[in-house]
């Protein structure tokens, strides 16, 4: 479609220029000091559909940041088609390992490198940009809506009440989202499944305050020693997770899957390069990747305790913490496993400390089929820009929102992401390759020509 490259020619500068604009908002939606920001953010967006040329769009208050909601029906008879983004973003720490200023973007080695510029500003404006020339080239042929929302980084905690509020408002056919990754640069692919999520934090408490760890060392409990053993606890020597019940759930892939799955390219040798590690590690009797597709994990995502600034304190803490998250498949439940979870840890714990268990958020994970308009039509067209014809794969990641769509909505949703593994999301030096911000708003637009072609 030479109408869709001109376009982007004409106006890649504007369109990152625009971008940088969003990504200078720093958007962190799980620090209280940032909420203006996330308004200021949230409005950002709204602008920014108002121009592309929805017919409306307005910053929707919820129990906790907006969500904003735009839309542009060309027929109510025609398809139409909802898109998800998120405008919130994770923190920056470790501040020092940035190699420029987080907030204010810069190109290096043809990569935009900002928190935000992949997950999901990057990926998110691209709908805008797609969106925009389809109005502006009049070629939009379906009724587009946009949802954007602020909390997806903390679990999307207010986002299922708001929808169960607008239901009617929006009332789609399918739900477009690019929040994933893709296989490589040069391997097309869409995403079907996604995990789970249950998120935990956990406390563990000794003496009723600080000691000499001289005067006390050895006579009373180091809950950050305790803690630390419970944690190695929580796997046996195969890797394998040793909460009761844990993997009750699991439901098991098949040999012949699990083979396809194993076709996707994939270089172990080039994956520990890039990592910097010698060898791999997980579950026994898995390949790396069944480990980050079709296994359930525990991982510690912090862990704190007594004294860590400079120099030395010789002191023994009080109290130990870490927050945990358990990645789930498709049919474990998140409450069950966070109970699981909770009951397991407190029983466990010596009776030398005391120990506090706190849920934080979840989700289910979610799989999508490969048989619908939708897919065939996001297939055809990544299969167009790329060349090749995309794999179906499961992701690690979760995005516990997506399986609450289906849920309230009754709508599925079409994962069809356009950044890579190299990207560092959640990471100091977080990059979008502008070559991929650019396919995918060539892709977009394709996707909506075969999708309302399909669908009718």
């Amino acid at each position: 479609m030479s109408y869709i490259k001109k376009y982007i020619d004409d106006n890649k500068d504007r369109f990152l220029d625009e971008l940088f604009g969003l990504i200078r908002i720093p958007s962190i939606s799980s620090l209280s000091e940032h909420k203006p920001d996330m308004v200021k953010c949230a409005e950002y967006w709204r602008d920014q559909m108002l121009k592309a040329g929805a017919d409306k769009a307005e910053v929707m208050p919820t129990d906790g940041h907006p969500v904003v909601y735009g839309e542009k029906i060309i027929d109510p008879k025609a398809p139409t088609v909802l898109v998800y983004a998120h405008y919130d973003v994770m923190p920056v720490d470790p501040i020092e390992e940035w190699k420029s200023q987080p907030f204010e973007p810069v190109i290096r080695d043809g990569k935009i490198f900002a928190r935000g510029a992949d997950d999901d500003k990057g990926q998110g404006f691209m709908h805008a940009k797609a969106f925009e020339l389809m109005v502006k080239t009049k070629t939009l042929p379906c009724n587009v809506k946009f949802m954007i929302e602020g909390e997806e980084e903390m679990g999307s905690p207010n986002l299922g009440k708001w929808l169960d509020q607008h239901k009617e408002m929006l009332k789609a056919d399918v739900i477009l989202v690019s929040d994933t990754s893709l296989l490589g640069k040069d391997e097309p692919s869409i995403t079907t499944g996604l995990r789970g999520l249950a998120y935990v934090e956990v406390e563990v408490t000794g003496p009723n305050r600080d000691l000499h760890s001289g005067l006390f060392g050895g006579a009373v409990a180091n809950p950050a020693n305790i803690l630390a053993k419970m944690i190695a606890s929580l796997h046996d020597e195969n890797n394998h997770i040793t909460i009761p019940g844990f993997y009750d759930d699991v439901l098991e892939v098949n040999p012949t899957e699990r083979a396809e799955m194993n076709k996707a390219p994939f270089s172990l040798d080039e994956y520990k390069k890039a990592l910097d590690i010698k060898e791999v590690w997980g579950e026994k009797g898995f390949t790396t990747l069944e480990r980050v597709g079709i296994r359930p994990t525990l991982d510690v995502n912090g862990i704190w305790g007594g004294y860590i600034g400079e120099g030395a304190k010789t002191v023994l803490p009080s109290k130990a913490s870490a927050k945990i998250s358990m990645r789930l498949v498709p049919n474990q439940d998140h409450n069950k496993i966070a109970k699981l979870f909770q009951k397991h840890f407190e029983a466990i714990a010596p009776s030398y400390v005391k120990v506090k268990v706190t849920p934080l958020h979840g989700g289910q994970g979610y799989v999508a089929p490969t048989n619908t308009p939708a897919y065939q039509a996001a297939s055809k067209a990544m299969e167009e820009t790329f060349g090749k014809k995309p794999i179906p794969y499961r992701s690690g990641g979760s995005i516990p929102i997506i399986s609450t769509f289906e849920e309230k909505l009754g709508l599925k949703s079409i994962l069809m992401g356009f950044g890579l593994e190299s990207d560092a999301i959640h990471s100091p030096n977080e990059n979008y390759q502008l070559e991929m911000f650019f396919k995918g708003i060539e892709t977009i637009p394709l996707f909506y020509k075969y999708f309302s072609e399909m669908a009718r």
